[in-house]
């Protein structure tokens, strides 16, 4: 099973009204279970390092099929390291991204970058509910 660009699609929008009511400028990435991006917006005014960053987490989520937040302190061992190497920067194991399961299958990851590392993840999680 994998991932539609209209379910991407969808938990983005949901994302996006997320963080509309709380008041929070971010960007929202939605990857597939190997880090490839599907979908990526920016919010108006949102500052213009935070897509990438939305990325990096969410491929940090995709990668090892947890929160991104759960890797932060494994960040700078030599394995982690690494795997940021090859991902060419986009690995960010930093709170605010959250794996997307289809039951036990994973099927992607959905990151977002722009508020507070709780608020990220809240949005993040309220997107994922949208599936």
């Amino acid at each position: 099973m994998s991932m539609t660009l209209a379910e991407a699609e969808r938990m983005v929008q949901t994302a996006k009204a997320k963080a509309v009511e709380m008041g929070v400028k971010v960007s929202i990435a939605v990857v597939d279970p190997r880090g490839d991006l599907v979908a990526l917006v920016r919010l108006d005014g949102t500052r213009w390092t935070t897509p990438p960053i939305a990325w990096g987490k969410a491929v940090a989520s995709a990668t090892y099929g947890v929160a991104s937040g759960d890797l932060t302190e494994r960040a700078n061992s030599p394995v982690m390291r690494t795997v940021a190497e090859i991902a060419s920067g986009y690995f960010v194991p930093q709170q605010g991204a959250l794996p997307i399961r289809r039951g036990d299958e994973l099927i992607g990851a959905m990151g977002v970058s722009g508020g507070a590392s709780q608020e990220d993840e809240d949005i993040a999680r309220a997107g994922i509910a949208a599936l």
